[in-house]
Order: structure tokens, then C-alpha cells, then sequence
């Protein structure tokens, strides 16, 4: 097996091609947390409200922002998102990971260009599921680059960067609107939105520079290719022998996975037999994001900390974040070098319930009132800083590792489509749960989320098997074998062991 110990558990710093490569799909989800807290911070800046929102009656000054403004701004990006996922599974299907990225950068370019010069809400919609498209493309082919590219060992830190990064774009898509608050007309909105066009730019170079995914290119019948792609991303980081293993584990895998592949269209294989079980636990693990609130705080955080009370929401929103980055990077050393992933979501998971309980109940006993607001703030950090950090840093890697490397894109893809529909679905209630015109119920909306997230936390707890450690072929062979959640961690897999032998042998591939 390929757990600690193993001769493939190369050093961290010995492996610094992949953890460039990690830093450049990390872009994905900086582009991601930066366009969210943009939009977010946007609703109270009065430079935009003076466009999409309306002027307050007399003798009130100033603008407020309609319920219904809200949900076609915030939920058109999630539509955007489900429409560009039913896309990315045929187009890997012939073109690969990283035109993968290309398409997404492309989508990403049109959807800021028509928001900077929307002036009308419509105008603002088209392009917030543009952008929605782009995260699509980004999310999916970023995520399933690093699972498939990366070395078993460190898949964990690789994947696991996405989460931290997801923070770092939220802080700077606070900031900047903390900055250009001040400034007067559009303009005050429009630079925080051409700061966007920084990351597709940055991506779509840096994709010129990287190999294929190895396992993508021995699904589509290239081994000559998938070995020099390997060669590439493992550089000096691994002996010979250690490269001919790797390798030969993966022809070894993806053969037998084409062999037991049926004569049905994927997205019918993906609910039968073995793979049920694994598209089950895909879905689970990527729409226990929408289960656990989050997007509450990432759609409406600084609107959610005005209504609250907060003097500062702008403030308030980055210190969170900040909080948060330091938990993320915390929670991705503690994957790497402490916990698996089982126990990790499962602490997430349970401070999401007791965080989203503490701050309803503060709500309810004394709404409206600063004790109130100052327990929610406290909660929300410590929510943020809990279960953001550490959930995000293995929801990503699990939702990659747990599917084959066949279906992974497609998986993924559905996964997060139903991930963006409950997203909508958030987007477009909290309105109503949260706005004062509306049922005004304020921080008493953090009950809801207590309830879904120990939901989530039952079924991580019967359902998810430890993988970390495993190579994805380890993980295929498990699954095939129907090995029960409670013995992951400690089975034996015969994959490693065939690949060894096997390297004693004439090599039908050639370094």
C-alpha cells in the first residue's frame, strides 16, 4: 500500500513541479472567493445601489437594495454555474483537462466585460452566469487536474489548497471594495470587477507551461503520452524504480477499469453497480457545502453583518476571512501530517451544527439586540474558521479521489450541478428569511443550517471510508472489492503489489 511510511512518500519540498502546478489551478478558486465577495461587499456600496438598487423614502437618504435585485444577482451566477457543468463532462470527454482551463478563461473574459458595462439588472444577470460558466469549467478541470496529477501523498495538500485559496480570493474581494468604497459613481464597484480579469490571464498562460493529466491521456488510449506527462509532473521528485511502479499501477488500473466498463452511456454507469456507491459519496460530499450554510455567508455575508448590527461590515467580513486563511492553512497541515479525511470532515461537520446552533439561539432569545450581534459575529468566525477551513480543505480531494478516473469529470460535474442548484435555492430564499422587508428573521436563519449540517454529519459517519494515502488505483480496487467503510484504512489492495512485481519485468512502456 501507498500509505505513510511507503518509499513513494517523497518530501514536500522534493516535489516543487506539482506544487507550482497546484499554485497555478489554485487560481480557479482565488478567482472564485474574489468574485463572490465582490458581489457581496457590492450590495452595500452606494456607487452600485445608486444603479440596481432604489433610493429610500423621506426623510431616509441613501439606497437599500430589493429582495428580488438580490436573488437574480446572486442566483444567475449559481445558474450559470449548473448550465456550464452539463458542458464540462463532454468536453473532457474529447479535449482534456486543460483546455478545460482555456474554455473556462474564455467564459470568464466575457462575463466580466458585460458586467463592467451593465447598467441595468438584466445587463448585471447575463453576466453573473458568464462568470457562473467559467467557475463551471474552473471548479471541475482545476479540481480533477490536481487528483489526478498529483502523487498519492500529497493529494491531500494539493487539493486541499483550493479550500485555502477560496478564503485568500474572499479577503482580497473584500478589501479591494473596503478601498474603492469611496470612490465616487460606477467606478467604485467597476475596479474591483477588472481586477477579475487578473486570474483566467494568469491561468490560461500557465496552462501553455503544464502536461496533460497522465491518467486522462491512458483513458483516451495514449500511453506514450501519459508516460512523458508523468515524467514532467515527477521531474526528479521520484527514483526510477519509483516512477516505473507509479506508472505501471496506472495502466494497471485503468485497464481493468475499461474492462469492466459497460457498453451504456456514462452517465448510466455512473448509478450502477460499484459506481453507485461512489457517485453517492461524490454528490454527498460537494453538496454538504450547500448543506452547511456557507453560502448564506458567502452570498450575503457583509448584507448578514449589516442587518446584524455590525458598525463595520466591510471590516467585520475581512477579519472573518482572515481568520479564516489562517484556519484553512492550519486544517491542510493537519491533513497532511495528523488526520484523515474521515475524522477531519466529521470535527468540521459538528462545528457547523454547535456554531450554527449557538448563533440561532443568541438570535432567538434576544433578536435584534447587540448581545446578539456580537454573539453571531463570534460564531461566525468560529464557523468560518472550523468548518470552512477544515472541511474545505478534504471535501475537494475526497469528491475527486472517491469516483473512477473515467467518470470523474462527469461526476464531478453532476455533483456540483446539484451543489449549485441547492446553492440557488439558498440564494434565492435567504432573501426573504433575511431582508427586513421581508420575514426578517435575521440570525433565528442559522437554525436551518444547524439541522442540515447534522444531516451531513450522519452521513459522512456511516458512509465515508478513510482514503487517505491511497493511490486512486488503491481506491478503484477497494470499491470493485466492495470493502466496508470501516476497513479502508487498514486493507491490503493487491494493485501496488501486481505493480511491483511487474516492474521486475520487460517494460512495455519506455521511460
Amino acid at each position: 500500500m501507498a500509505l505513510q511510511g511507503s518509499p513513494r512518500n517523497t518530501p514536500l519540498l522534493a516535489n516543487q513541479r506539482i506544487l507550482w502546478i497546484t499554485a497555478l489551478m489554485a487560481l480557479a478558486n482565488v478567482q472564485y472567493g474574489f468574485d463572490a465577495a465582490v458581489i457581496a461587499s457590492f450590495q452595500a456600496m452606494e456607487g452600485f445601489l445608486e444603479i440596481f438598487g432604489y433610493p429610500l423614502p423621506a426623510p431616509k437618504k441613501g439606497y437599500e437594495i430589493a429582495t428580488t435585485t438580490q436573488q437574480l444577482i446572486t442566483s444567475f451566477l449559481n445558474v450559470g454555474t449548473i448550465v456550464g457543468v452539463l458542458f464540462t463532462g463532454p468536453f473532457s470527454r474529447y479535449f482534456g483537462r486543460r483546455p478545460g482551463i482555456w474554455a473556462g478563461s474564455l467564459l470568464g473574459f466575457a462575463g466580466f466585460g458585460v458586467q463592467l458595462g451593465a447598467r441595468s439588472v438584466a445587463g448585471l444577470c447575463v453576466g453573473r452566469a458568464l462568470v457562473g460558466a467559467s467557475n463551471a469549467f474552473f471548479i471541475t478541470f482545476a479540481n480533477s487536474y490536481l487528483a489526478e496529477s498529483a502523487p498519492a501523498h500529497l493529494r491531500s495538500v494539493c487539493s486541499g489548497v483550493l479550500g485555502v485559496t477560496t478564503s485568500v480570493g474572499g479577503l482580497l474581494g473584500t478589501v479591494v471594495p473596503y478601498v474603492t468604497k469611496g470612490v465616487p459613481g460606477r467606478l467604485c464597484y467597476q475596479i474591483g470587477l477588472a481586477c477579475l480579469f487578473v486570474f483566467p490571464t494568469a491561468m490560461s498562460v500557465g496552462a501553455l507551461f503544464i502536461p496533460e493529466s497522465p491518467r486522462w491521456l491512458l483513458v483516451r488510449g495514449h500511453p506514450e503520452k501519459a508516460e512523458r506527462s508523468l515524467a514532467l509532473l515527477r521531474g526528479h521528485s521520484s527514483t526510477h524504480t519509483q516512477f516505473r511502479e507509479e506508472l505501471t499501477e496506472m495502466v494497471h488500473g485503468i485497464n481493468e477499469e475499461k474492462a469492466l466498463a459497460s457498453s451504456s452511456p456514462a452517465l448510466v454507469d455512473m448509478f450502477r453497480g460499484t459506481d453507485l456507491r461512489r457517485s453517492l459519496l461524490c454528490i454527498g460530499t460537494v453538496t454538504s457545502r450547500a448543506a452547511s450554510g456557507i453560502w448564506v455567508f458567502i452570498s450575503y455575508g457583509t448584507y448578514f453583518y449589516k442587518q446584524a448590527g455590525i458598525h463595520d461590515p466591510f471590516a467585520m467580513s475581512m477579519y472573518n476571512l482572515s481568520a479564516a486563511i489562517v484556519g484553512a492553512v492550519a486544517a491542510v497541515l493537519c491533513s497532511h501530517f495528523l488526520f484523515g479525511r474521515r475524522t477531519m470532515i466529521l470535527f468540521a461537520t459538528a462545528a457547523a451544527v454547535l456554531s450554527m446552533m449557538a448563533a440561532a439561539i443568541g438570535g432567538t432569545a434576544a433578536p435584534g439586540s447587540d448581545a446578539a450581534a456580537k454573539n453571531f459575529v463570534a460564531f461566525s468566525v468560529i464557523y468560518n474558521v472550523l468548518y470552512g477551513s477544515f472541511a474545505g480543505s478534504v471535501t475537494w480531494p475526497i469528491s475527486a479521489e472517491v469516483v473512477s478516473s473515467r467518470l470523474r469529470v462527469l461526476t464531478l460535474s453532476v455533483a456540483t450541478a446539484v451543489d449549485y442548484v441547492l446553492a440557488w435555492l439558498t440564494a434565492f430564499c435567504s432573501p426573504y428569511f433575511i431582508n427586513p422587508a421581508a420575514l426578517n428573521w435575521g440570525v433565528k436563519y442559522c437554525w436551518l443550517w444547524a439541522g442540515s449540517n447534522a444531516l451531513a454529519f450522519l452521513f459522512f459517519w456511516f458512509l465515508l471510508p478513510e482514503m487517505k494515502g491511497r493511490s486512486l488505483e488503491e481506491i478503484d480496487e477497494m470499491f470493485e472489492k466492495r470493502v466496508r467503510t470501516k476497513y479502508f484504512s487498514t486493507y491490503e489492495c493487491d494493485c501496488t503489489r501486481v505493480a511491483t512485481q511487474d516492474e521486475a519485468k520487460p517494460a512495455a512502456l519506455h521511460v
